[in-house]
């Protein structure tokens, strides 16, 4: 159900959603957290909204999704858009839209829409600010989720991550490696048990996981990373082995390769959004080891 509210306040967006909850008896106390969703504009809405919906099942939400239209109008105006049961996955769905003078109070329009005793999380899928903590709706949530992938500049992204740096922020990028860190952690698990000397990222220059990825292993071993562009590949160099971890670009089975030892394939697809976000919201304190990954980003090499 998609209901459309033009040019409304926040009372009468509440009073809708009271009625149209009332009607099915549904409630609101099954919620496990609120999240808010800040996009720059229109292209990212409904993947946005999609993923949302699809975390919702693993953890059933209400989702505050927070754009602005004509700033320089001279009145304000907020219109919404709600979408409920069918349209909104496991919770509930408000398209707030803020205009004018109004799009410089998000944090005040949805401040009405937080559940009680619910932890609040902020995800922006574009275009982040600076410093997530200290942004206006940054301040109302616990865990503050940025996506350097979608940004003009990638890498600019992820690097300046770094620098606005508050415990409870994290980056999806970091999320979409999870399994690729997994699969070198645990190969590294086995003889010879030698330290990592030296080791090579390689890909596409517009992926910033790698970078993410090379700035994890830079904070980990005693030895030069390199940053490459090219093959989607992961090379650590040890005194009596070489491990490779590497995949088609748009392949969905990887290939580890040791030194006199069988290749090993082994299922790692590219992580889609959804699956990345339902991760992130597993937890809601501080993530150590993403902070160092981002110091790391330092002493990575770039070639």
């Amino acid at each position: 159900m998609i209901v459309e509210l033009p040019d409304t306040s926040t009372t009468a967006i509440n009073k809708k959603l009271n009625q149209l909850r009332e009607r099915i008896g549904a409630a609101t106390t099954g919620r496990v957290l609120t999240l808010i969703v800040v996009l720059d504009n229109d292209l990212l809405l409904d993947e946005s909204i999609a993923a949302a919906n699809m975390a919702s099942q693993e953890h059933p939400s209400r989702v505050i999704v927070v754009m602005t239209d004509d700033t320089d109008a001279r009145d304000a105006r907020l219109d919404a858009q709600l979408r409920m049961f069918g349209d909104a996955g496991a919770g509930e769905v408000v398209v707030l839209r803020l205009s004018g003078p109004l799009a410089g109070r998000a944090d005040a329009v949805v401040v009405p829409f937080l559940l009680p005793d619910i932890p609040v999380v902020a995800w922006w899928p574009d275009v982040a600010p600076a410093a997530p903590a200290a942004d206006p709706l940054g301040a109302l949530a616990v865990r503050r989720i940025t996506d350097a992938t979608n940004a003009p500049d990638p890498l600019a992204a992820i690097k300046s991550r770094r620098t606005g740096y508050t415990a409870g922020d994290t980056d999806l990028s970091w999320s979409r490696i999870t399994y690729w860190r997994a699969l070198l952690a645990s190969a590294l698990d086995q003889p010879p048990y030698e330290p990592v000397r030296s080791a090579l990222v390689s890909g596409l220059a517009t992926e910033p996981a790698l970078d993410i990825l090379a700035g994890w292993l830079a904070s980990r071993i005693d030895g030069p990373v390199r940053r490459a562009v090219g093959e989607l590949k992961i090379e650590l160099v040890r005194d009596s082995e070489t491990v490779v971890l590497s995949r088609p670009q748009d392949g969905v089975t990887a290939t580890l390769t040791r030194t006199g030892r069988p290749d090993a394939l082994v299922p790692l697809p590219r992580r889609v959004t959804a699956e990345c976000l339902a991760e992130d919201l597993r937890r809601l304190d501080s993530d150590a080891i993403y902070a160092s990954a981002l110091t790391g980003l330092e002493e990575v090499e770039y070639s």
